[in-house]
């Protein structure tokens, strides 16, 4: 593959999740990672000595200084998720593709602002749902469209672990600012949902444990899809870890019981009917980090759309910002078509 086009990779931040994507990065048989920025004096550098030893990547302590260089084209942009509308906006003006980690933004408005000017540029821009790329998910959808569990009905989602210390920074400021469970793993939890139902929820109630901070260590709610069809999710930073995902439909019901499934593990998919069916299926390990790299890559090179693209990234926003409304109001809040 040494031949081959690779795409030439930055990573703009030096958050936890680069300890999954500069190793993806420089797996990836069509992408390349040239440089590692953050605004922390010496993160970028203690990132590559953790992530990437003995590899030729730069470490700079200026992420303007990234964004500047020609040799880089596309960016890793995992920084607060308050920031990502602004530094995704600055990367595309300085012509770079840019791989968003979620959420995309705080806002539909934002995330409009920001496809607009990807368009303008004619770069490739995507959110960062790395689990969408494990096949595990098509294995659901087979079992889905052979019929044996009926039509979709009920979709419960579960994400949560206990907070550690060096993750207060996670809840250190309000759910309006970025903060709390919601924007942090609540992305997962609320994309997940809607990936198993044809077209956006209706309406959505929901409530939350807020600390002094006004950032959310659990929530729960629901979103109604209308014709009788639900969707519920849970968060938490406040109990045991769970990545769990149930649907139910009229004739049986399926788990995947390992949503973020780590590249070494097995994934596991159960599912039952109601006339006594049961069975397990049992996956090879797939890394979805390298797989997400390589996808977004290859659309960057090769001029293709994403598969997850902006009318979902606004999809997701408006449905988690009905939730956030929900909790301040108290009652169930109606979405709106975005």
């Amino acid at each position: 593959m040494a031949n081959s086009p690779a795409l030439k990779w930055g990573v703009l931040g030096a958050a936890r999740v680069v300890e999954k994507l500069i190793p993806a990065i420089l797996e990836a048989d069509n992408a390349v990672l040239v440089a590692v920025a953050s605004r922390r004096s010496g993160a970028a550098a203690e990132a590559l000595e953790k992530y990437a030893a003995g590899q030729p990547v730069e470490a700079l302590d200026d992420p303007q200084v990234l964004l500047d260089r020609p040799d880089i084209d596309a960016i890793y942009l995992p920084m607060a998720n308050e920031e990502h509308a602004e530094w995704a906006l600055k990367a595309i003006a300085a012509g770079k593709h840019v791989l968003i980690e979620k959420p995309m933004a705080l806002t539909v408005a934002d995330i409009t602002a920001i496809e607009s000017a990807a368009e303008q540029a004619g770069v490739t821009v995507m959110e960062g749902f790395m689990y969408r790329f494990h096949p595990q998910h098509e294995a659901v959808r087979e079992i889905i469209e052979s019929g044996a569990i009926g039509e979709v009905r009920v979709v419960n989602t579960h994400f949560a672990f206990p907070m550690k210390p060096a993750r207060l920074y996670r809840v250190n400021r309000s759910i309006d600012n970025g903060g709390g469970a919601m924007w942090d793993i609540g992305p997962y939890a609320v994309h997940t949902a809607r990936m198993w139902f044809d077209g956006e929820p209706t309406a959505a109630f929901a409530m939350a444990n807020l600390n002094d901070h006004s950032a959310d260590l659990s929530l729960a709610g629901q979103f109604d899809f209308g014709a009788g069809r639900y969707a519920q999710f849970e968060i938490s930073f406040e109990h045991a870890r769970r990545s769990v995902y149930e649907i139910i439909g009229t004739l049986g019901g399926i788990r995947c019981h390992q949503v973020w499934q780590p590249a070494e593990e097995e994934p596991i998919i159960s599912w039952w009917t109601e006339a006594g069916q049961q069975e397990t299926v049992r996956l090879a390990a797939a890394d979805q980090f390298v797989r997400e790299i390589q996808h977004f890559s290859d659309c960057a090179l090769n001029h293709k759309p994403t598969v997850l693209s902006f009318a979902d990234a606004k999809g997701n926003c408006a449905a988690m910002s009905a939730a956030l409304q929900s909790i301040r109001e108290r009652r169930l809040v109606e979405i709106k078509s975005t």
